[in-house]
């Protein structure tokens, strides 16, 4: 007897087992959450419903799946208005007001300038400048690029890392950029000349880092340990702190898993969120 192909839902259940979650983005106005996989998932969370005190099992299931990349979504961003999504050699726009909706669509689809054909870099992550209106993005391609999204057109591209750009930060006030690369380096790029002006070797100082195993580790501003909390993900890939949040201050978790765990206070997890 042939046996049959196994069922969607099936399929879905086997592909959970291997889901890591690698980014999240709190909407606007602080009450939905976007969290984004490695099978170019993006899911919208009612982080509302789920905290209120009358939430059921179902208030901490998605709400909506896109399928937004036919490759991992490595990175998301938020304006006033758009969810920005990264994955391999494109950035996406979607808008937070269609997300909920059946049949949404991105708004518009950028791809930055590669070298050659064979060069498509991940975009490993995206900061959004709110009040110059652009967005610098870390690149696989050890690249850090700027688009600027009101004309689309990318104005900048900073090379100088040996290996891939993990992420990227702004400082405030100032045309400027840090990345964080494979190499071990944290460069800083001043906008105005498309320069580096400072490099700091990380290997030469004192690091913490985390991110493997199944726990969440506070620190003092001094290093010291504050404490140690059970974690639903095997590894850590994603923290995201909502201080929007109308009900609470909240911050999400996730990793190696389909679930992303909710704290509302730093001791101990509240309750996890699903793609399932």
């Amino acid at each position: 007897m042939a046996l049959s192909s196994p069922s969607g839902g099936v399929r879905r259940a086997r592909q959970l087992l291997h889901v890591s979650v690698l980014a999240q983005s709190a909407s606007p106005c602080g009450r939905f959450l976007a969290a984004a996989n490695d099978f170019g998932e993006i899911a919208i969370f009612g982080l509302s419903a789920a905290l209120s005190a009358e939430a059921k099992e179902e208030n901490r299931r998605a709400v909506a799946v896109v399928r937004a990349h036919n490759g991992p979504v490595y990175s998301l961003a938020s304006t006033e208005r758009l969810l920005l999504s990264g994955s391999d050699g494109e950035i996406r726009a979607w808008s937070w007001a269609e997300l909920g909706r059946k049949g949404c669509r991105e708004l518009w689809t950028r791809r930055p300038p590669c070298r050659s054909s064979l060069e498509v870099p991940e975009i490993n992550g995206l900061e959004v400048n709110q009040r110059d209106h652009w967005v610098a993005l870390a690149g696989g391609d050890g690249a850090v690029r700027v688009l600027d999204l009101e004309s689309g057109a990318f104005t900048h591209e900073l090379r100088g890392h040996q290996d891939l750009v993990h992420v990227v930060a702004l400082r405030e006030q100032l045309p400027q950029v840090l990345s964080g690369g494979e190499d071990g380096t944290v460069r800083l790029w001043d906008l105005r000349t498309g320069a580096q002006v400072q490099l700091i070797e990380v290997h030469k100082y004192q690091v913490l880092s985390g991110g493997v195993g199944p726990a969440l580790h506070l620190l003092q501003l001094s290093g010291d340990v504050r404490g140690k909390v059970p974690v639903t993900p095997a590894a850590l890939r994603s923290l995201c702190l909502h201080p929007r949040s109308p009900e609470h201050q909240v911050l999400t978790v996730a990793g190696n898993s389909p679930k992303i765990d909710v704290f509302t206070n730093l001791g101990y997890r509240a309750f996890s969120l699903s793609f399932t």
